[in-house]
């Protein structure tokens, strides 16, 4: 009799099984990783339209803090907002994180505001952020709302 070569089916199913076990342990990991990720990075924009906001009032005194985040980028109302911020950020969304941004209408403009929320809740984050002219970054738990002055402060 000729002996066969090969794997039997029993095996099979066991390397499936084994390896179908490891995915379920990975998949929710690399999801959190991606969720923390998403965070870091809306707060890294958050820091970006900070000294953006800075550099932006810094050079043009008589017209305050930009309008909108589209001004960081393009300079329409200032020279030296042209490429403040990178055209992703000028949108208002970038990764996984919607981005408001509210200015004070008086000329000069001596206030601003600037909120991220999750685009979807739980799945491209859990926390919303918000900072304003002082530069301090607050964060909320409940990624549905808007944070606000009240919330608390990073570390």
């Amino acid at each position: 009799m000729k002996k066969q070569k090969g794997f039997s089916l029993i095996e099979l199913l066991i390397v499936v099984a084994i390896i179908l076990i490891i995915a379920a342990i990975a998949i929710p990991n690399l999801l959190k990783s991606k969720m923390a990720a998403n965070e870091a990075s809306a707060v890294g924009s958050l820091r970006t339209i900070n000294t953006a906001e800075v550099t932006y009032s810094s050079g043009c005194p008589g017209v305050g803090y930009s309008s909108s985040l589209g001004e960081l980028q393009s300079g329409a109302n200032c020279a030296v907002g042209t490429g403040l911020i990178d055209a992703v950020l000028s949108t208002g969304t970038k990764s996984g994180y919607s981005f408001t941004y509210v200015a004070a209408t008086t000329v000069p403009s001596t206030t601003y505001t600037n909120s991220s929320v999750p685009v979807t809740y739980q799945t491209t984050g859990q926390r919303s952020f918000f900072t304003d002219q002082s530069g301090v970054i607050r964060y909320n738990l409940v990624g549905s709302a808007a944070a606000t002055v009240s919330s608390s402060p990073l570390q």
